[in-house]
């Protein structure tokens, strides 16, 4: 099994648990004297069974990441920095968003606000970001597609 079908799997076996937690709170109660609709023994059988599935999925995940090396990095270590390149992205452009709204005057006489960076060339930083956010994710696509789960 390649590692992207294995990720596929967890992300079903995720929603899988998901829909489970939903169909366990809408058993939780009847009426006396009344059925649930569905037996919650069973569907906690089956969220047993799944967790179990999750956890060794992950595990095998999680090493073949930690096995898998390109360009001198591992692929665990590519997806951290895939991550916090993201993040610093989302913040910047926050900020971006903030240090660029202008502020209308009704008179010259009031006080004029002003951007405390210049937003232009920090724009251009975060483009750069973003390109190398997509060629990182590239790579890490390209590598799962082409990886054996451990």
């Amino acid at each position: 099994m390649k590692l992207a079908e294995a990720l596929n799997l967890r992300a079903d076996i995720a929603k899988r648990i998901a829909q489970l937690g939903s169909r366990l709170q809408n058993n939780a109660l009847v009426q006396e004297g009344e059925k649930p609709a569905e037996d919650p023994d069973k569907l906690l059988t089956e969220l047993n069974e799944l967790s179990i599935q999750q956890e060794e999925l992950i595990g095998k995940i999680n090493l073949t990441n930690a096995r898998t090396v390109s360009e001198g990095k591992t692929l665990t270590e590519m997806i951290a920095h895939k991550d916090c390149i993201r993040d610093k992205i989302n913040v910047m452009r926050n900020f971006l968003d903030a240090a660029s709204r202008t502020l209308p005057r009704g008179l010259r006489s009031e006080i004029k606000i002003l951007s405390t960076v210049n937003v232009a060339k920090l724009r251009t930083q975060v483009d750069a970001l973003e390109k190398e956010f997509r060629e990182t994710d590239v790579k890490i696509q390209a590598l799962n597609w082409s990886t054996e789960l451990v």
